[in-house]
């Protein structure tokens, strides 16, 4: 057990200064995510969008989620609850309140992707993960108000081991180890085609994807260096000797990685979320350069700036409750006991969700073992591009009928209604969570959603352009599956929704 002990402190022991790091960095991707939704309120989340309530309820609510943005269909609603969930995570990347302020940033964020799931990514996950994981993690010990104004003397050693950061490292193991276990097709596996087809999806292709396309040799061997970086290198965190120098390859790795994706396809923020996780990986040999070279004026005792600008800093408000107990319920070694157990306990059902939604021969997830992964929402599933690359690409022709007699395309700013392929199909698209709202109005198991988006581009072109309002509006899809070997294709024209402005 001494053994056991020592190799998971070894492993799992990480520097409080890197969670801090990542604690600034996470609450400033909610705080981008927040401002990138707030753009599509209406849209997204009231009555008057794509997605009502009552479609939610009846089509894609989980028994077991909770959504405070559901207590309303107004937008106006929506807008207070952004904007409160906009100053816990100010209070989060401050350091003021961290607990408080990680719990409260979780709770609601939450919230919010329950609310709409048809718009979301990869990313949400793991986000939603490093919150979960941070509220039992002391990132707030370290360049935050929590920290400036702490009493006692300085903390002696900034390295911290406990089962929320054993958790917080096997979260980022399997986050690409399963990633791996879930592109099982052989495209990924032997034939290294993988790349080729997702570099043919016009829909999220960057201009430096373009660059990299017609080279078919380079692009099998990116996908294989792709599907063993993620199957392999995740095992370098596991490694209990040279530990700084494996984490910091796995970083250096992993942040070239993401980059690489952010400048070759469209994902939004997934690569901000999923570089922002291992920021908390850095080790002490890091941090110590970092702060001789660059974090100084948060260390340096009370001359330095962010002490300066915290250490006469008053709370606006202060609620002062006082209880009156006569002996604590649990002692502060059994709440710590408690805490380790309750994290432990869910890091082993996450691996185990995992697992078996990587087909490995475990147990199945069950409606009676389901519930706590979808209550808590650490049910996670890491399957960009798996097991195989969608092939269904295309684009969007909004072909609107006037009262005139035109035939427009609303995707076009209202010019005549023209089939063929933009210059930038990516274009189309306001942002990420619009583009993966299109690619699921594709899908079958989600046709309830197109007759609202539908109605939805009549109201609003009709509001915005009464000159010149459509009768009829018909959501073209212009399907253009991808071949092998740059084979060319005719694009399909496909009607997915047909909805007319019916007089008032």
């Amino acid at each position: 057990m001494n053994q056991l002990h020592l190799y998971l402190k070894k492993v799992f022991t990480v520097d409080l200064r890197a969670l801090a790091i990542m604690r600034i960095w996470v609450a400033g991707i909610i705080l981008t995510d927040l401002a990138i939704r707030a753009t599509d309120l209406e849209a997204h989340y009231s009555n008057m969008g794509v997605l009502p309530l009552h479609v939610l309820y009846q089509f894609g609510w989980n028994t077991y989620h909770f959504s405070f943005h559901t207590l309303s269909g107004l937008w106006q609603v929506q807008a207070v609850l952004f904007l409160v969930a906009a100053v816990f995570a100010v209070c989060l990347l401050l350091g003021y309140k961290t607990r408080a302020a990680t719990i409260i940033s979780w709770v609601l964020l939450v919230s919010l992707q329950n609310r709409n799931t048809f718009i979301a990514q990869g990313g949400d996950d793991l986000l939603r993960m490093l919150l979960f994981w941070g509220m039992f993690l002391p990132w707030g010990r370290f360049y935050s108000y929590d920290a400036a104004k702490r009493e006692g003397p300085e903390l002696q050693t900034s390295t911290y081991f406990s089962a929320a950061t054993a958790a917080y490292i096997l979260q980022i193991f399997l986050v690409y180890f399963c990633t791996a276990l879930l592109k099982n097709s052989p495209e990924w596996t032997t034939e290294g085609t993988a790349l080729y087809y997702a570099l043919s999806l016009d829909q999220i292709l960057m201009p430096v994807g373009k660059l990299l396309y017609p080279y078919p040799d380079l692009l099998e061997f990116l996908t294989h260096v792709t599907w063993y970086t993620e199957l392999l290198l995740p095992f370098l965190l596991l490694i209990p000797f040279y530990n700084s120098f494996f984490r910091l390859l796995v970083i250096g790795v992993l942040f070239f990685f993401h980059i690489g994706i952010s400048l070759t396809l469209f994902v939004g923020l997934f690569y901000l979320i999923n570089i922002a996780s291992i920021a908390g990986l850095l080790p002490p040999v890091a941090m110590d350069w970092a702060e001789r070279r660059l974090l100084a004026s948060f260390r340096r005792p009370l001359t330095g700036q962010f002490q300066r600008i915290f250490k006469g800093f008053r709370s606006p408000a202060t609620l002062q409750v006082q209880f009156r107990l006569r002996k604590p319920l649990l002692s502060r070694s059994q709440l710590h006991s408690l805490r380790e157990v309750f994290v432990s306990f869910i890091l082993i059902y996450c691996i185990w969700w995992n697992l078996a939604g990587a087909d490995v021969r475990v147990p199945a997830m069950t409606e009676r073992t389901s519930w706590l992964g979808n209550l808590l929402r650490v049910d996670q599933r890491w399957g960009m591009f798996a097991p195989a690359v969608f092939k269904d690409d295309g684009w969007y022709v909004l072909e609107g009928h006037t009262a005139a007699g035109q035939l427009i395309d609303l995707n076009n700013q209202g010019k005549a209604a023209d089939y063929a392929k933009p210059a930038s199909v990516m274009a189309l698209f306001k942002n990420d969570r619009w583009r993966k709202y299109s690619e699921n109005y594709l899908f079958v198991q989600y046709a309830f959603l197109r007759p609202y988006y539908c109605n939805y581009l009549v109201r609003r072109w009709n509001e915005a352009h009464p000159q010149n309002a459509v009768k009829e509006l018909q959501v073209v899809y212009m399907k253009e599956y991808t071949l092998p070997d740059y084979q060319p294709v005719i694009p399909q024209r496909e009607v997915l929704c047909t909805c007319a402005n019916l007089p008032q």
